[in-house]
């Protein structure tokens, strides 16, 4: 990415449309996804995926100060039982709101395709996260992309069996 490009990124990244994009459109997913059991919604289309489509899980979080039950769609890798998801939240400054949900309730459910699992998070260490990141910009080039354009280092977090 030409620091051209990168500038208008990080600009597009600080309007606060883009955070209410981001929301209304995982929304919508969520929405698709569970009415179709995950036939359509169950992979990611865009950016990098359009050539190379991601799968797509839904994650269910509680709310660490609503006590809300939450749903958000993210792509996932398999790494053997496990499943990796990675919190870029498109490269904003921020983690997303799941992230520090599942630190706070690290056991929860996903649903990949009309499969629900129950897993237990655990954010990966730094041995973890290097072996991991490689392979998840391999599944997703624009992971990469959204490390370029934050401060933060983009947690990866492994769903293990429970």
């Amino acid at each position: 990415m030409t620091p051209e490009q990168l500038a208008k990124r990080k600009k597009a990244l600080a309007s606060p449309a883009t955070v209410k994009v981001i929301k209304h459109m995982a929304r919508a997913q969520v929405k698709v996804f569970t009415l179709t059991g995950g036939r359509i919604g169950s992979k990611w289309r865009i950016g990098a995926g359009f050539r190379k489509p991601v799968p797509t899980l839904l994650l269910d979080h509680v709310g660490r100060k609503s006590g809300t039950l939450f749903r958000t769609p993210l792509l996932y890798l398999l790494d053997g039982p496990n499943v990796v998801v990675v919190a870029s939240q498109g490269g904003l400054p921020q983690n997303p709101q799941w992230y520090p949900n599942l630190v706070a309730s690290p056991d929860t459910t996903v649903q990949i395709r009309t499969e629900k699992r129950s897993v237990r998070a655990h954010p990966a260490s730094p041995e973890e996260r290097a072996a991991l990141w490689p392979r998840l910009v391999e599944l997703y080039a624009d992971f990469e992309v959204y490390q370029e354009c934050t401060d933060r280092e983009i947690p990866v977090v492994v769903l293990e069996p429970r």
